[in-house]
């Protein structure tokens, strides 16, 4: 029987601590949420490890290290409300509806929407919305928003997604090549923005009108 309990315990000391996150909402959430729930059973036992994951359609559940600095970026306080853009398994946006007031995470691949809407929805994040559609394009019908994450790599960062960002709002995204990007960090102050960089990553290509083509 595998103490999954234990194993996010380790993943936090091992992996999350000693890499410099030190925010401790961030820390107390990816100690909370069940990530092995959010892979396919063969590979549950490989969910804490240092490592994306398949998660079908080509795409990944990403490292947690990754999830835990991208969230750990976003400085969230508690009262936001968050847009994530690429659901995939859902796992980001459980971790966000741990941190924020309320999350809507648009998926453009129906199947992976319909099975994140569902783990979700057993797992009681009632404050997770999942939408299907093109995130590159955001959702202007419930901008403006507090933080906004992007969960692929994108060669910029789509200008309707700057728009829908609200003052003092916060963007985090992977920015660069289709194979290679670093964490960007935007900064909304009076409709001026800044751009911080952090991290090299590897993302999965962002898909869409305002991203990488089929």
């Amino acid at each position: 029987m595998i103490d999954y309990e234990e194993l996010r315990r380790l993943m936090v000391e091992t992996q999350l601590i000693p890499r410099g996150i030190k925010d401790q909402r961030v820390l107390k959430a990816m100690l909370k949420v069940p990530r092995h729930l959010f892979v396919d059973e063969p590979i549950q036992y490989k969910a804490y490890d240092d490592m994306a994951l398949p998660i079908g359609d080509g795409q990944t559940i990403s490292q947690p290290y990754m999830v835990a600095v991208m969230t750990e970026l976003l400085e969230l306080k508690g009262n936001e409300r968050v847009l994530e853009v690429g659901t995939g398994s859902g796992y980001q946006a459980a971790i966000l509806a741990e941190l924020a007031a309320e999350v809507f995470s648009i998926e453009r691949m129906e199947r992976l929407a319909l099975r994140a809407r569902e783990r979700l929805r057993k797992l009681g994040y009632d404050n997770v919305h999942i939408i299907t559609g093109d995130g590159t394009a955001g959702l202007p019908e419930k901008a403006p928003f507090d933080r906004i994450i992007i969960t692929a790599g994108t060669p910029q960062v789509p200008d309707p997604l700057k728009e829908q960002l609200a003052d003092n709002g916060i963007l985090v995204a992977p920015v660069g090549a289709r194979f290679s990007q670093q964490l960007i960090i935007l900064r909304k102050e009076k409709g001026k923005i800044t751009e911080e960089y952090h991290t090299p990553c590897v993302f999965v290509p962002l898909v869409g009108k305002y991203g990488w083509k089929e």
